[in-house]
Parts: C-alpha cells; sequence; structure tokens
C-alpha cells in the first residue's frame, strides 16, 4: 500500500495547530516510501531496527532528523551515534553511559529521551521512578548527552481511561521532576488522547504508511 498523502496532509495540519512534532514511524517500510513523505515535507523519521536505520540513513537525504524509538542494545549505540538525531527509548543507566561514550568518540551531543514504563504490559520497557531520579541526576556528569525529555508507550488496551491514566501519570513526571522539552507518547491508535494529555510528539506509522505485512 504507498503512502497515504491525504492522511499526512490531514494529521500534518492537525498536529501544527497543537504545536505537536509528528515523527512517521517507518520501520520496514522501503526508502521510496520514506522518500515519498520526505517530499511532501515530512523531516523526522523514526526505527526501530539498528541496522535498518543505518541502511536508510546512507540512502536518504542528509537533512533527515532520525529517530530510534525501538529498544536499543548497549552494543549497537556505536552504529548510529554518529548520525541520530534523537534516541528515544532510554530505559536504563547503562544504555545512557553507552550513547555519551559513543557520542564523545563522535564529537556529538545526542538528545535523548528517557523511557518510562507506565503500560500494564511488563514486555514493554522503560524505568521505574526511582531509576528515573537517578538516571536524570547522573546524567548532569555525562556531557556527552542531553536529557530532552521523557517517552512512554501506553498499554495495548481498548479501555480508553486505562491508556489515559498512563498517559497523565507520565505528563505529572515532567513536572515533578522538571523534565523540560518532549514529552513522546502517542501512536496511530491513541495519539489524540496523548496530545489532551500533554504530549507534544507523537509517534505515527500505520495511518501514514498502512499495516506492515
Amino acid at each position: 500500500m504507498p503512502v497515504n498523502t491525504l492522511k499526512f496532509a490531514e494529521i500534518s495540519k492537525e498536529l501544527i495547530v497543537k504545536n505537536t512534532t509528528l515523527v512517521a514511524v517507518s520501520k520496514t517500510k522501503p526508502v521510496e516510501d520514506i522518500q515519498a513523505l520526505y517530499d511532501l515535507g515530512q523531516r523526522d523519521f523514526g526505527e526501530n531496527y539498528v541496522q535498518e536505520l543505518v541502511d536508510k540513513e546512507r540512502a536518504l537525504p542528509k537533512d533527515i532528523r532520525w529517530h530510534f524509538i525501538g529498544h536499543l542494545q548497549s552494543n549497537k549505540v556505536k552504529m548510529i551515534a554518529p548520525f541520530v538525531a534523537l534516541i528515544q527509548g532510554v530505559d536504563s543507566l547503562k544504555l545512557l553511559t553507552e550513547i555519551n561514550k559513543q557520542a564523545a568518540k563522535n564529537n556529538r551531543v545526542i538528545n535523548c529521551l528517557l523511557q518510562v514504563h507506565i503500560a500494564q504490559e511488563e514486555t514493554k520497557f522503560g524505568m521505574n521512578e526511582a531509576e528515573l531520579v537517578e538516571a536524570k541526576e547522573k546524567a548532569a556528569n555525562l556531557p556527552n548527552v542531553k536529557i530532552s525529555g521523557l517517552m512512554g508507550m501506553a498499554s495495548f488496551s481498548d479501555d480508553s481511561s486505562l491508556v489515559r491514566k498512563e498517559f497523565r501519570y507520565l505528563h505529572s513526571l515532567v513536572g515533578k521532576y522538571s523534565f523540560q522539552g518532549i514529552l513522546s507518547m502517542g501512536m496511530s491508535g491513541d495519539y489524540e488522547m496523548a496530545i489532551e494529555e500533554g504530549s507534544n510528539m507523537v509517534r505515527i506509522g500505520s495511518l501514514l504508511f498502512g499495516s506492515r505485512g
């Protein structure tokens, strides 16, 4: 299925009004589809797999802002450190420390979002509140990473009150611990609710690219 250009235009217009950044989730999608959205003005793209991201970065325009939104293994940080714009899923102090190390090797400061575990599912990654506080404190001594905000993934559930509660909890941490900048929450199925609860960055894939086969 080709890129849904009408949906892209509709969502883009909606998000501009709400001052919210659209990250087009392009994992498993061909370079041609990403280029098509790029040609329409999209610059922020999110990928989940390191090797796929590396290959796409080589093949596509250099002014794309690449977001790594999957679970990042420490031993693979070095592959994306030269170019990644934002690592969204920093779910441990160990990972944050490795990003700092690899960023230093590339003479870069890498923007990171600390991922908080807000969902009911155990399979989702993220820090608890105590780990979040520790990572924020330790980051002050890591000169090559910048904590740009928080990220979270809500439960995969039809219970909208549960999802809203999770978003609200994540938003509450922004004020509680003085996190400035980005609050990345909300995907294709729940981004409107996420924005209502304070999100200013949403990760949308299937609405733009069609479902993944």
